[in-house]
């Protein structure tokens, strides 16, 4: 295995600032990277200060994308992003603010299409045991029960008279 050179703290800084031009970042995750490199924390203490003074970096910032983003593209509810940005050590502010700027149409249709898109796989022959799988899918994607339980109810009407 070929030996790797110590990055020094302004090798460190280049890279993290590139990285954060490329991309929004959270500033835990520029800590832990800062930690896999050796990076004396004094070091990264004063290397994340410098990429917030310079807008590389900010979290409130990386909030809001990284709500946009999992919301669109992977399906995510509310709770499931708050709590992976909470994970990340975002502010709960900085979460709330975020979470704030979701439209409601547009997360409920995203909600009802996850569902009916789920509900097609679905081969269970009994309702009930149907109804709970769109219910744990629901849950497991973040959505709050009293956006989902009605959603299935009108998916997925129950049949009491059987």
């Amino acid at each position: 295995m070929k030996q790797q050179r110590p990055i020094t703290p302004d090798n460190a800084y280049l890279r993290l600032a590139t990285l954060c031009a490329r991309s929004e970042q959270a500033e835990g995750d520029l800590r832990k990277k800062l930690r896999d490199w050796s990076i004396a924390p004094s070091d990264a203490s004063a290397i994340i200060a410098r990429l917030k003074q310079e807008r590389y970096l900010d979290n409130e910032r990386y909030a809001r994308a990284y709500c946009r983003d999992k919301l669109r593209f992977n399906g995510w509810g509310r709770t499931k992003i708050a709590f992976m940005l909470r994970s990340k050590g975002i502010e709960q502010e900085f979460i709330d603010t975020a979470l704030a700027e979701i439209d409601d149409d547009q997360y409920t249709a995203i909600l009802n299409e996850a569902l009916e898109a789920k509900s097609r796989t679905l081969t269970h022959k009994d309702w009930q045991q149907a109804r709970a799988a769109l219910l744990r899918f629901a849950a497991s994607r973040g959505f709050e029960p009293a956006l989902f339980y009605p959603a299935v109810s009108r998916l997925m009407p129950g049949n009491d008279d059987d």
